[in-house]
């Protein structure tokens, strides 16, 4: 009831009167007031208050801060000061605006922040701090809000509601009407929308458009994961309908326009627990005794038509989002697990590259278009492995996936995979050869018993099927890129095209991995492009199986740029590729649907697309990969502490994977799960933070706590909500 007090209260009295007029001033620069307009958007209906404004409005004339461009009507100033960025807002309720216009980010304290949030595109007036050339500024004004809409705790009172906010860059919660709290009750965690944020409110105002459930349940907090991130969980019923009258059928009409390849033996190899394969390989010998091996892609763009109502929701998605229990698909199932799914002894549409190579993996001769084919075979990772490591025909039944157990392939299978194998192995060898980076980062998995709960962790690694999928499949994506980026339009420019880029390591960032690393022994050599590359992958293979590997490996990703989408082709850094593109997984990525459109656009001779609608098309395209990402991190981070609840009396051997001034953070090595040790709760010394050793160091005992140190600790609270987890110290590991 205190917030609604304070509001009632603070109607006639502004806080910084003239520091709050000239922000009105400035958010409408284009617009002039005069002191009745003024005092309506700050609430001010009494004589001495509207007296105080006239007065505050001549004192910032007088400062030439504002103009009068008529009689008792004013405008701000503009000034040169004034510059456009994307605000970075800090838990601590300080922020940064990244700006093209600076090197470095405008620093912006809590107070000038003026209700702009995590993610707006703002306006801000630089200044440079007192006794620094660091700049400083103030927000001005908010051009487009990065989102709207949030997740949190609803808490009713009499007349009003509260939602508190999960985000913890999120400064203020959001005031919600009675009338909009709609059905929720108090407690519910549901998604609001922020409507108004009137000019004398604390706080924004909202309605609530979602109630996701009661907080701490698995569904609730699954489905709050994908609505942070303004991610959806089904399909709306239309786009549904619209799927499922789809025209699925094979037809002969339709196998004449292609390329018929239903003879050539083809066969998958996909996850076990796979639905939706979208990627199949064939292989045949030719008479001269080299090989054609064909990509073959589930051809969605034959379904997906663009300007349909399907398309347009394929798009807005961009992707299928991959969290602990379950995957939202880009494409309603009927497609993702049925039309366009490359299942065994099924006819199916498909997008090929295919190719002549010879024994040393060198490609002869190269064909794309569209085909027909059908699946001999689907195996699992596992089996085709068994394959490879033995050479034999029979699967095992401890690693089927077949209902009858063990079962037998035939010799051309058989002989198919080992050879592939053999060709996979020279063309990474050659691709490393040539400066790729190896990031065979470890990747947690949970075994999930039949509520989804987790029963166990389990950590995923790449074996040398996997490695075999992965090279063919870089393979089709490098050629089509190529095929494509070589084609000239008129005035010698290249194509549209829709690339997948990799830039080179930012310097500063390898250097402070060098700080790192130092920690532990390592070094990455910074002389040229060829010896980072060379010591990035020695680095890699060296911490393989260390306590260290999972902090290296992470902090190592870190130093890269960031993957992206684009009609700008800068190569692809660490695949060491000149062209690179996403042609293989039209199932769960629209730019794949994007590169089969264009591909076959140029196929059929036509002149180069609009670079502008794609760019645009690429950017989009980015910014969901980066929201599914987080989305599916943070599904994970979810699962690791829902499994912790249930191991709080055991005690985990760990490494200190970051120091900070407020704690330390230890990775648990037998399962990845990353919590807290608070600096308040290391009992046995008063300790401080030693940025420049990445320890915490005990004033009396100068015992520290350093990076990559060994520590025994138990849980102390797992936090489903906040998807955190706080440990308890026991102590270091005696060596």
């Amino acid at each position: 009831m205190a917030r609604k007090k304070k509001r009632k209260n603070s109607k006639n009295k502004i806080p910084n009167l003239t520091a709050t007029i000239f922000s009105i001033l400035k958010k409408n620069r284009n617009q002039h007031f005069n002191y009745k307009q003024i005092a309506a958007k700050l609430g001010v209906t009494d004589a001495s208050g509207r007296n105080q404004i006239i007065k505050k409005l001549q004192q910032l004339k007088e400062k030439k801060q504002i103009e009068e461009v008529e009689r008792g009507k004013f405008k701000a100033i503009v000034s040169t000061e004034y510059y456009r960025g994307i605000l970075d807002l800090t838990s601590n309720g300080n922020g940064y605006v990244i700006c093209d216009a600076f090197d470095e980010d405008i620093f912006i304290t809590s107070n000038n922040i003026n209700k702009a949030l995590d993610g707006d595109e703002v306006e801000v007036y630089v200044y440079k701090r007192r006794r620094s050339d660091k700049m400083q500024g103030e927000i001005v004004q908010v051009i487009k809000r990065n989102k709207t809409e949030f997740v949190g705790v609803l808490q009713i009172a009499k007349s009003f509601g509260f939602v508190s906010v999960s985000n913890p860059k999120m400064y203020t919660d959001i005031f919600v009407p009675k009338n909009k709290i709609k059905s929720a009750e108090d407690g519910d965690k549901v998604v609001v929308r922020i409507e108004d944020w009137p000019e004398k409110a604390d706080s924004p105002f909202g309605v609530i458009t979602q109630v996701l459930g009661k907080p701490g349940e698995h569904h609730t907090e699954i489905h709050a994961i994908l609505a942070e991130y303004g991610l959806p969980y089904q399909f709306p019923d239309e786009v549904q309908l619209f799927a499922d009258k789809l025209d699925t059928s094979i037809t002969a009409d339709e196998i004449a326009k292609r390329r018929d390849m239903r003879e050539v033996l083809t066969f998958t190899i996909d996850p076990k627990d796979a639905k939706d394969f979208d990627d199949a390989l064939s292989f045949e010998v030719l008479e001269n005794g080299n090989y054609e091996i064909g990509i073959h892609i589930a051809d969605v763009s034959h379904y997906l038509k663009e300007d349909t109502i399907l398309d347009n929701e394929a798009y807005d998605r961009a992707t299928s989002v991959y969290l602990v229990d379950r995957v939202v698909p880009m494409l309603p199932e009927i497609l993702s697990n049925g039309a366009c799914s490359l299942r065994p002894h099924e006819e199916k549409y498909t997008f090929s590259a295919v190719f002549e190579m010879d024994k040393n993996a060198k490609v002869i001769d190269q064909w794309f278009g569209r085909t027909v084919t059908y699946s001999d075979e689907r195996f699992a990772y596992e089996e085709a492995q068994h394959i490879i490591e033995t050479g034999e025909n029979t699967i095992p039944e401890d690693i089927s996936i077949r209902e009858g157990g063990a079962y037998s392939v035939s010799d051309d299978i058989k002989d198919a995979t080992l050879t592939l194998d053999r060709l996979a192995k020279k063309m990474r060898a050659k691709r490393m050869g040539a400066g790729a980076i190896s990031f065979d980062k470890v990747e947690v998995k949970f075994m999930l018993d039949k509520e989804n709960e987790p029963a166990g962790i389990f950590f995923k690694t790449s074996k040398d099927a996997n490695k075999l999928i992965e090279e063919f499949m870089l393979l089709a994506n490098r050629k089509v890129a190529e095929f494509i980026g070589k084609k000239k339009a008129e005035g010698g420019k290249p194509k549209t095209f829709v690339y997948r880029t990799h830039d080179d390591p930012d310097e500063e960032k390898l250097m402070n991995l060098n700080n790192v690393i130092s920690r532990f022994g390592y070094s990455v050599n910074l002389k040229s492009r060829k010896t980072i590359t060379a010591s990035l992958n020695d680095l890699l293979q060296e911490v393989q199986g260390k306590k260290e590997q999972n902090l290296v490996d992470t902090l190592a990703i870190r130093s890269m740029s960031k993957a992206e989408y684009t009609t700008h082709n800068i190569g692809h850094y660490g695949l060491a590729f000149d062209y690179y593109t996403h042609f293989t997984s039209p199932i769960r990525r629209y730019p794949d649907v994007m590169v089969h459109r264009l591909l076959q656009y140029y196929l059929d001779g036509n002149k180069s697309a609009n670079e502008k609608i794609y760019e645009e098309k690429c950017q989009h395209s980015s910014n969901m990969e980066n929201l599914a990402a987080k989305a599916e991190r943070d599904s994970i981070k979810y699962m690791q502490v829902k499994f912790m609840q249930n191991h709080q009396d055991e005690e985990f051997l760990g490494v200190i994977s970051g120091v900070t001034e407020w704690g330390i953070y230890v990775e648990i090595i037998s399962n990845k799960c990353e919590g807290m040790v608070r600096i308040r709760e290391i009992k046995d010394d008063y300790y401080t933070f030693d940025e420049r050793q990445y320890a915490l160091v005990g004033d009396v005992t100068k015992n520290t706590y350093q990076l990559g140190d060994e520590v025994y600790v138990k849980v102390k609270n797992a936090d489903l909500i906040k998807r955190h987890l706080d440990f308890t110290l026991i102590g270091k590991k005696e060596n």
